[in-house]
């Protein structure tokens, strides 16, 4: 780490105020040396660019999508030139919101209907989450070494790189979850200098519930990218639900750290309400307003039901037609999805559930080929084949991971593991709610982020600090050195079944580790 994750705030971020200190320097939010960390971060970027877009047109099914890109690629040349709402005539059912599907839609009116139009957005998407992670990374670690570690993780995990190359909507989500959560730690930083400067000012017992903090421009900042989650799939929902309650985690404990009588109480009189505002208010507003074409349209699905399968009368006949008719095709939408389960006969030969996904047990297989028709490897019969899967090298650690950030939350208390956790936990817990439930291993890109977070925080620690013993450092920079180098060398065994090179049979088999690969 740099000399400046050695500089702890004044006060301690831990240790309660119990007098005020006039001359006490400002506490330390981040690295001093910005053009060094842009530098780095506008870097790694282009090299993250450069794997999402080599290539991005390939592969394709005889030039139509692949997988579930079917559904949500056709869907968004549909807005595109049918008024941005989705026609689906045949099947009175969209199962998801407008948001991604729309920005698809931009690609596809750039390059066209080809595979490089309808995935020209997931990749540069992809990219800018590269950039977030980054950023966020080392704000957290107050690194820029650490951020770069985490930079080079991201770059080279197989879940965020093969949902970049494709047409389908959860890196989208994906991509808004992260930044929701990057200006949440920004809009914590902010909370802490506020209250340092009334603190240093004397200020801080005028009253026990602890000073006004004025508006939150980052918190209001996380509202949006909470709603513009939601309005790409409702698991942004989840998000709400763990960053309201990690957002009031924060106020708290700042109120605490700079001495505040009540700490609780001043949280919830003087931050609750703009809480509710920005995290839930502000989000289901931008839900509701993604469907804005839905709602100026008059053949979207259910747009005009009121009066013809909704009575005009009823406990809800105040209710403007328009919300009732989004309400009725909300309602048809979740009975879809409640009703998509084993139980009922639906499943799927590359299905999984949650409990396999920390460590990837089950992939998800997008393309397959072989034959004598498939040409590019040495022999008379090749494959290709595109292959949703977490490099081993990072996502095979997820247990121990996972006990040690609990380690540092619990014992440790140490915040930076408690955020990324909880960022972790609110893609990975909800989905035990109903396991019954078709499910597969895309569902778990949003964890992808945060599972590399929480990595980048842990070699930081083995890293040591930059005023460490030499030795101490020089160990410690080996190790971490060696095991990015590990996953790299990683990355790249596993690019021609992310990617769908051509192999040999034999090369294709050599490629699937595990049984549960297959």
């Amino acid at each position: 780490m740099t000399d400046a994750a050695d500089k702890p705030p004044c006060p301690p971020e831990d240790t309660p105020v119990t007098s005020p200190q006039p001359l006490a320097p400002a506490p330390d939010f981040g690295p001093t040396d910005r053009f060094r960390g842009w530098v780095v971060t506008l870097v790694l970027s282009a090299i993250a660019a450069a794997t999402r877009f080599v290539l991005l047109g390939y592969p394709t099914d005889a030039g139509t999508p692949v997988f579930d890109e079917k559904h949500y690629v056709p869907q968004a040349w549909q807005m595109l030139h049918g008024g941005w709402i989705e026609d689906n005539p045949g099947y009175e059912l969209v199962v998801h919101p407008p948001l991604a599907k729309q920005l698809i839609a931009i690609g596809e009116a750039i390059f066209g209907y080809t595979g490089f139009g309808w995935r020209f957005a997931s990749a540069v998407v992809g990219t800018v989450l590269v950039l977030l992670v980054i950023r966020i990374a080392r704000r957290m670690a107050r690194s820029t070494l650490v951020g770069a570690i985490a930079g080079i993780l991201v770059i080279a995990d197989g879940v965020t790189f093969v949902s970049s190359r494709l047409g389908m909507l959860d890196i989208f989500q994906a991509l808004f979850v992260v930044a929701a959560f990057g200006a949440l730690i920004v809009d914590r930083d902010q909370v802490r200098r506020r209250l340092h400067r009334v603190w240093v000012e004397g200020r801080i017992a005028d009253t026990p519930l602890g000073p006004r903090l004025g508006f939150r421009w980052w918190r209001f900042t996380t509202g949006v990218m909470l709603g513009l989650a939601c309005a790409c799939k409702w698991g942004g929902l989840y998000y709400v639900a763990f960053f309201g309650l990690l957002c009031v985690g924060f106020d708290v404990a700042a109120r605490r750290a700079y001495g505040v009588q009540r700490p609780w109480l001043g949280t919830f009189v003087r931050d609750s309400w703009r809480s509710v505002a920005s995290l839930v208010v502000l989000p289901l507003g931008l839900y509701l307003a993604s469907f804005w074409a839905w709602f100026a349209s008059e053949i979207g699905v259910d747009r005009h039901v009121v009066g013809y399968k909704v009575g005009t009368d009823g406990d809800f006949s105040f209710v403007p037609p328009a919300l009732r008719g989004l309400w009725y095709y909300s309602g048809n939408v979740l009975n879809f999805h409640e009703h998509l389960t084993n139980s009922a006969g639906y499943h799927h030969p590359w299905e999984s559930k949650p409990w396999t996904w920390p460590m990837g047990l089950r992939p998800m297989l997008y393309y397959f080929a072989q034959g004598p028709q498939v040409k590019g490897c040495d022999a008379n019969e090749c494959v290709r084949a595109m292959m949703l899967v977490g490099t081993p090298a990072m996502w095979w650690l997820a247990v121990p991971l996972l006990a040690w950030a609990t380690w540092c939350t619990v014992v440790r208390r140490d915040w930076r593991f408690a955020a990324a956790l909880v960022g972790y936990l609110a893609g990975f817990l909800p989905w035990f709610l109903n396991l019954d439930r078709q499910m597969y291993y895309f569902y778990a890109v949003p964890m992808a982020p945060f599972m590399v977070i929480l990595l980048a925080l842990t070699l930081g620690q083995i890293l040591g600090r930059a005023r460490a013993h030499p030795e101490r450092r020089t160990l410690g920079l080996m190790l971490v050195s060696g095991y990015v180098a590990l996953v790299v060398v990683n990355f790249i065994w596993l690019w021609p079944i992310l990617t769908a090179g051509a192999l040999t049979p034999e090369q294709w088999q050599q490629q699937l580790w595990l049984p549960s690969w297959r």
